[in-house]
């Protein structure tokens, strides 16, 4: 239950931002662009990306670029328009985007156990994903 209400929240923040990540705030002053200027890699152990090392590499100007290190698609790399990502308890943080393919992804990250829990989708279909992080930059 807790996971899925961090997942709408995190709906809420990307679908409210207007296109600006970088500038978005909560009520009450929370910060919508937590991951700023940070590199986070992604060891993703289901869905359809099993396997998979991702590196995103969250920039200043709200746009974030993820890049294959390993398995499927290896050295596949891709920078999007907007993400959004918020602080939504002590060390733990929920990012989102929508890739101009299509496909989104919503995480949250802990940031004290280094795992990750969300949704991963495209046109069709939907995915649960788990897997563990490191903030590398």
């Amino acid at each position: 239950m807790r996971t899925v209400v961090l997942v709408a929240l995190s709906f809420f923040a990307f679908a409210n931002l207007d296109g600006h990540a970088s500038i978005g705030h909560l009520q009450g002053g929370g910060n919508m662009d937590s991951l700023r200027g940070k590199t986070v890699r992604y060891t993703f152990t289901d869905g359809p990306m099993a396997g998979a090392l991702v590196e995103h590499t969250f920039h200043g100007d709200g746009s974030v670029t993820w890049h294959i290190l390993e398995g499927q698609g290896k050295g596949v790399s891709v920078q999007e328009k907007h993400y959004a990502s918020m602080q939504v308890a002590e060390n733990v943080h929920t990012v989102s985007y929508l890739a101009a393919s299509g496909h989104t992804l919503t995480v949250v990250l802990n940031l004290a156990t280094g795992r990750m829990f969300g949704f991963g989708s495209n046109n069709t279909e939907w995915h649960p994903v788990t897997g563990t992080f490191e903030v590398v930059q």
